[in-house]
Order: structure tokens, then sequence, then C-alpha cells
């Protein structure tokens, strides 16, 4: 008999929504991290969403996950980015208040039945019969479960560099796990390494705001999640400044004490987050770059300077930072520095997130080459969520990517796998109307419902707004503007809802309101996507068995053949979508697939 049902490998983002996942289902799961202290840290930027990525915590919600409750907690400012583009682009973003969101996410896992949580490194996973069955600790415990999730982000051989100096570490301050990273590769798990970076912190009462353009949150805030009333927390600005001639010329005379150009880190980096030392580099015509200037939190006066991420010696960085308009005599509390890290090759998954390598264990988060905490949540609480399903001997869940961001996120990583850190972006995503951030919990909460995820009071209340958005609809039908009903003529580009005038529509919620003007204004386009999602899935619905034998089939190219057995795709459409595989191939496949479902 097992010690445990599950053991999560890991506290931050992903660890916390894996272990949420499982125990709230009635399995005994142990989290072990290395510091219960730093449950639910934010390593880098103190916020959570953005472009795509408020998507992704609006459909860990949706899908009973934690983090949207999380950030309505502690969040001192929120915004909808790109109000003035169209609502397939359109996202939340919050700063958090990161002492108060980790706190929080700490007491949650403490509260939460069936939960466990441990202190120690884990150095192996255990297997038994090619299965996991449980974790060795640097403390030498063995501890057996039936199932392992593992969520080790940037500790797994981690490795800081700031400028001359670099030591073994996951975050600065923070030890590295050491150990597991050989024991996998003696397993025949396939690593690579990959880097990141986080800006120094600066002290608020050093910096002068007179030099610096002001930014200021929406009034009122909007809820992450879709459980929250409202958000009651206070709003505090943050700050736009500016590199300018004298930052690069100091970062270009100092170049070649950059572990990053000086062939000390050899993990590649973010093409999208580069430190300013690349973007110096990358971009020697540019004359300056933004820089964010943010609160950390109410209680704290540390600021991070967002767009300043460097792994320069501290010398040079106080140099470069002391040359910006408003941080001329900012007292630096935490330098810069990078991060390189071990990671695990996602080819190696199945789209359910378990490995293609050892039944039972699932992988989850950075240690798949991702990077953000959104991506690590979403992965970590639909690797929760099969773990979870395995156990009980009932069908996993795998997201389509017309489903969900989350679908577009995890198809890409074990389908197309990634060198670099993987960020989500909206124009990753073909069917981004459909997506729609406001949309999530009317996509996944049936989901949710259907796998016992989601309790009465979020079924309660997708249903109370599903009846909103009929007589929303059915009171605009029944108005007349400008010569035709109010229905009609919101279709028209230059009207909003609030501009028609009526009002009975003054009771119902803004953001309710909000979708079903959307759903209004968009028909057509989401009509078109919607024919294009049912073609695709005939692709989709046509299985492929794991045990297919690829080697069988007459007419598929070489190439072809060792890419399909590497990956081993789960559908024609997953085949289709593999770098290298020729349309002709995937022909060819399809009959093949068709023959042996005939028998």
């Amino acid at each position: 008999m097992s010690d445990y049902d599950a053991i999560v490998i890991g506290g931050g983002h992903a660890g916390i929504e894996a272990s949420l996942a499982l125990s709230r289902e009635g399995f005994e799961t142990l989290l072990v991290t290395q510091s219960p202290d730093t449950i639910g840290r934010m390593s880098c930027n103190p916020s959570i969403g953005g472009l795509a990525k408020g998507n992704l915590v609006r459909e860990i919600d949706a899908l009973g996950g934690e983090m949207g409750r999380l950030i309505d907690s502690s969040m001192i400012q929120m915004r909808i980015l790109n109000r003035r583009r169209g609502p397939a682009v359109q996202a939340p973003r919050a700063q958090a208040d990161k002492f108060t969101y980790s706190r929080l996410a700490k007491e949650t896992l403490e509260n939460t039945a069936h939960l466990h949580i441990f202190m120690d490194t884990v150095v192996d996973i255990l297997s038994e019969n090619g299965a996991a069955s449980g974790v060795r600790t640097e403390r030498g415990w063995t501890i057996t479960a039936r199932t392992v999730v593992l969520t080790t982000g940037t500790f797994m051989d981690g490795r800081i560099f700031i400028g001359e100096y670099d030591a073994p570490s996951g975050r600065l301050g923070e030890s590295a796990a050491i150990g597991l990273g050989d024991s996998l590769r003696a397993k025949g798990f396939h690593t690579g390494r990959m880097k990141t970076g986080t800006p120094a912190r600066v002290k608020k009462s050093t910096l002068d705001f007179s030099e610096m353009e002001v930014q200021d949150g929406d009034i009122p805030m909007e809820a992450f999640s879709f459980l929250s009333e409202s958000v009651d927390r206070p709003s505090l600005p943050c700050w736009v400044t500016y590199t300018n001639d004298e930052t690069h010329r100091i970062i270009r005379e100092n170049i070649g004490r950059s572990p990053l150009y000086g062939g000390k880190i050899v993990g590649k980096g973010p093409r999208y987050c580069p430190s300013i030392e690349d973007k110096v580099v990358r971009f020697p015509d540019r004359e300056r770059h933004q820089i964010f200037v943010e609160p950390e939190g109410v209680g704290t006066e540390e600021m991070y300077l967002n767009g300043l991420s460097s792994s320069l010696p501290e010398d040079v960085q106080r140099a470069f930072i002391h040359s910006i308009p408003g941080l001329r005599h900012a007292e630096v509390i935490r330098p810069a520095y990078a991060v390189e890290y071990d990671y695990l090759d996602p080819l190696d998954l199945y789209p359910t997130l378990e490995s293609k390598l050892m039944k039972g264990l699932f992988i989850a988060g950075q240690t798949n080459g991702t990077s953000g905490y959104e991506e690590a949540a979403a992965q970590g609480i639909i690797a929760g969520i099969n773990a979870s399903q395995l156990l009980k001997n009932e069908a996993p869940l795998i997201l389509s990517r017309s489903e969900a961001y989350i679908g577009v996120l995890i198809d890409d990583l074990v389908t197309k796998g990634t060198k670099e850190p993987y960020r989500m972006f909206t124009s990753r995503a073909e069917h981004r109307l459909i997506l729609r951030h406001d949309s999530a919990d009317r996509r996944l909460t049936p989901i949710a419902v259907r796998l016992g995820l989601a309790g009465k009071d979020r079924r309660d209340r997708l249903e109370e707004k599903e009846r909103m958005i009929a007589k929303i609809s059915s009171i605009l039908k029944s108005r007349r503007a400008g010569g035709k009903s109010a229905y009609e003529k919101l279709r028209e580009p230059e009207v909003s809802i609030d501009t028609l005038g009526i009002e009975e529509l003054a009771s119902f919620p803004l953001s309710v309101l909000s979708t079903a003007e959307l759903d209004i204004k968009y028909a057509g386009y989401l009509e078109r996507e919607a024919r294009e999602v049912e073609r695709a899935k005939r692709n989709e619905n046509m299985a492929i068995p794991v045990d297919f034998d690829y080697d069988s089939i007459d007419g598929i190219s070489s190439e072809s053949k060792e890419k399909l057995k590497a990956i081993r795709p789960l559908s024609i459409g997953q085949a289709m979508r593999i770098s290298g595989v020729r349309v002709s191939d995937i022909a060819v496949l399809s009959v093949a697939v068709r023959s042996r479902e005939r028998g």
C-alpha cells in the first residue's frame, strides 16, 4: 500500500494547482517543497495576467483552480489591456501584492483537506514496472505514491549569474535542487538548459517620480475569478521611464563582463523578454527602451524595474540604473540576476502531460520549457486533473485548441516542442474570438461540472449568467433604436450597449452586459469560427492508437515516420501539426488509421 495517492514536487504556481486539483478530488496528496515559506512566490514580475495570459487565468478559474481567487485577494492595480482594440486580443492584468499572494497561497494549501506539506528536496523519482511509484529525498526519505507530478520550476540544477559571480541556486538566496536532473537523465529522460532572468529591486523613497509618467489602473477593479462578486483592494499607480544614450553606453562598455556574452551561460533565453544588455546589442539603433516601475506590495518599499532584466555585475547595474530619469539616486535592494536550469523535453509528454517514459508521472510548468506563472499554473491544473483521472481509472482531460488557450499551450508543447522559454501569445491561437477571456466559464465550467471540479456555487453562477445574457438579448430585440431593433442596432461598429440608453439594462452587472454585447456584435465572426472548428474536429476525432505501428505503412517518408514515432500523436489533427510531416504522408496515415478501425 502506498504512503499517499499522489506526490507533487514543487510549491510554485504549477505545484499549487496540481496539488489542489488532486486533494479536492479526495486523494491523499503530499506536496514536497524545499521551503514552505516560498509557496506561491513570485520570483520575477509582481503581476498576474496580461495578453493571452489573462485568458489562461480565467480558464484555470473556470476549471476550479485557485490563481484567479488568489490575485483577486491580493491585487494592488488592475487593467484591461488593449481596450481600444478588438475583444479577441483584450485581457486582464493585475499588479499583485506579492507577499499577500504567497501568504494566501500557503494558507489555502494548509487548510485544504487531504493535502499535506513536507519540507525536503526530491533527488529521485522511483518507478516499478515502468510506472512512477514514489520519490526519494535528499534527507533519505523514501515516500511511495500511486502517481507523481513534477513541477520543479527553475530549481532543477539551477545556477544564478551576476557578472563574475555564479552559484547553484534556483532563486537568489535559495538552494538549487541538485541530483534530480542526473537521476532523470539516467532513466532516459531528455533534458536541456534554459535561461531566464529578473531585474533589480529598488527602494521607493529614493526614486523621483516627477521624472516619470504615471500609469493608473482601472476603477473599479475587475475580478479574475468568476466566483468573485467584486474586488475591494487598494489601487496603486505604476510608473514609466526610459533608458537613454548614457544607459546604453555603460552597458556596451561592460558587455564583456556579462556571463551571457562571455559564454558562461549556455541556456537559451526568451526572445520576447530579453535582458537589457541583449536589447542594447540586438537593437543598436533604438534610442531608448521603456521601463515600468512597479510596486511589489502595499507594505514594502521595494519597486520592480520591469524591462531591466540583467546578469551584468552589480557595479554596472547600479551605474546604468542611475543613468535613467527618476532612478538617478535609486538605492538597489536586490540585484538583477540570470538563472539557468534544467528542463525536460515536452515532446516526451502526451497531451495529458503524462510522461511517455514513465507511466503515472505527470510534468508541468517551467520544467516543460515554459515561462510565466500563468503558463505554469495552467499546466499544473491539467496535470493534477489527469493524475486524478488516472487514479479514478477514468478518461483524461485533453482540451482542444478551440476550447481553451490551455489547449493551445499544451498542444504546442507536446507536438512542436520548444528550444526557448515558451510564452503564450494571442497570435498562437487560431480561434481567438472564441477564446475571449470573458467566455472562459461558458467554455470550461461545464467540463469542470462533469469532472466534479465545480461546486454548486460555480454551477449556479454560470446558469444565472446564461439566464441574464438571454434576458439582455430579449430586451434588445424588443426595443427600437434608429428605425430597427436595438439588437440589430448594436451590431453597428460605432454603437455600444451603454449608448442605447435602455434603462432596463442598468440592473445587469457590467461584465455580463459586456459579454452579451460582444456575442451580438461579433455573432457573424463567431459563427464562422464555429464552422471552422467543426471542420477541424473531423481530424481531431480520428484517434491514432498509442501503439500504432508506423513502420508497417508503405508510402510514408522515412523523415515523417521518425517524427511520428517520436511524438506518438493521439489524433490525425495532432499529426498534421508536427513540423516536417508532409501533407501527402498525412493522407496515407489517415487511410491506414481508417483501415485499422475497420479491422
